[in-house]
């Protein structure tokens, strides 16, 4: 399906022993283990191995299943270097194809919207929603041509708990494998069933984990966000040992961490069901490798993070809600204060990240230690390290 090459022997031989080396010392316990080396965050041969150990191997998230909700939507997407278009078939389900048209490879669909079918416009091959060709103008005469034998290249996708996941491997592992007891940690929030109400796209001069990183660590609140939202985050909860490929920590707040400190009183209800501390706290869960999110007290944002070379990542922010609350008689009034929130802290984290990312191009940036308030972080760090080195898929 798609070739790759697990771990890292396509790096040059001294590179890759000393990649190796400095990788071996991400795997470990969280006060003792390093950082990833600044090379995973900068160059352009340790990139396109990342591509196919981590990002063409196992599961990859693409954002949340309600994205596409009706038969026909659609959207054009570059996945790591792959074109891909994910469309809801006509059977309801959400489906994955190379966006590469199998006549000479022009990409079939462009953006996003709703079709009945899907045309390439160079020489308007057509396929159905289902992949399928069904139209080949002119190839009459070409002997030995069969419409069946040229459809759409289909990849594996899943949809668990409202998320959607998307594998280019031709037998991945099963998706409740990869994500292990993902469901059963997050079962008090309505995860499957919250609706999106915002999904804004950007693109951030940094490299993609870095972005990953700053969401799920506690660290920098109140350095970088010091009049935004620190005093509304208490210190988190130690972070609970999961199996499956995702980190996650619990941590209390004063009022709701999705909105700033001084807009508290815009807040919303409670999500109904939630119990005891969960009624005022949020957990940050990250999905490895490319989804972070937040499950809060009254609301849920999360950033799809992909990688554009190893300079650069595009992101998308997706706020959702339970529907009780979107018909809440002032939804309308108070969501605003909540997009103004996660908006002011892209703001915040956006310089910082450019910033850093410079110091990680500097040819003397070393591997550094992680703090106890960036457990997920040191978490994901010794979970990419596994997958460059050994390239298993988790237990």
């Amino acid at each position: 399906m798609i070739w790759h090459v697990k771990g890292i022997k396509e790096l040059t031989e001294t590179l890759a022993q000393r990649t190796r080396d400095d990788l071996e010392s991400c795997i470990g316990p969280a006060d003792s283990m390093r950082s990833l080396p600044p090379t995973c965050y900068t160059d352009d041969d340790f990139f396109r191995v990342e591509l196919q150990s981590i990002f063409h191997t196992g599961w990859i998230g693409v954002g949340r299943s309600d994205r596409w909700p009706e038969v026909g939507d659609y959207s054009a997407m570059d996945l790591a270097g792959v074109p891909v278009v994910i469309v809801r078939g006509d059977d309801g389900n959400l489906h994955a194809y190379a966006n590469s048209c199998s006549h000479r490879s022009a990409q079939v669909m462009l953006g996003e919207g709703k079709c009945a079918r899907m045309r390439c416009r160079f020489h308007f091959w057509t396929y159905g929603l289902d992949g399928c060709l069904l139209a080949a103008p002119s190839m009459g005469r070409t002997g030995g041509f069969e419409k069946g034998e040229h459809g759409l290249t289909e990849f594996a996708l899943a949809e668990v708990v409202g998320f959607t996941f998307l594998s280019f491997e031709a037998s991945p592992p099963p998706i409740d494998m990869w994500l292990g007891d993902f469901a059963t940690l997050h079962e008090a929030w309505p995860v499957e069933a919250m609706v999106t109400t915002r999904r804004r796209e950007f693109t951030v001069d940094c490299n993609w984990k870095a972005f990953a990183e700053v969401f799920n660590e506690y660290y920098h609140i109140p350095y970088v966000h010091p009049t935004s939202i620190d005093e509304t985050y208490d210190e988190p909860d130690e972070p609970e040992v999961v199996s499956g490929a995702f980190a996650t920590h619990f941590g209390t707040t004063a009022g709701t961490g999705g909105l700033l400190d001084g807009t508290q009183e815009k807040v919303l209800p409670v999500i109904g069901q939630l119990e005891g501390r969960l009624r005022a706290g949020v957990r940050y869960s990250w999905l490895f490798p490319n989804t972070v999110v937040a499950f809060g007290s009254d609301a849920m944002w999360l950033y799809e993070i992909y990688p554009d070379g190893p300079n650069r990542c595009h992101c998308a922010q997706v706020v959702c809600f339970p529907q009780a609350t979107i018909e809440h008689v002032d939804f309308s009034d108070r969501v605003s204060s909540y997009y103004e929130r996660f908006d002011l802290a892209l703001e915040e984290d956006i310089p910082m990240l450019e910033e850093q990312h410079a110091g990680l191009r500097s040819p003397v940036a070393r591997q550094g230690m992680f703090s106890y308030l960036e457990p997920s972080v040191a978490a994901f760090a010794r979970w990419y390290a596994g997958q460059l080195l050994g390239g298993e898929a988790p237990s």
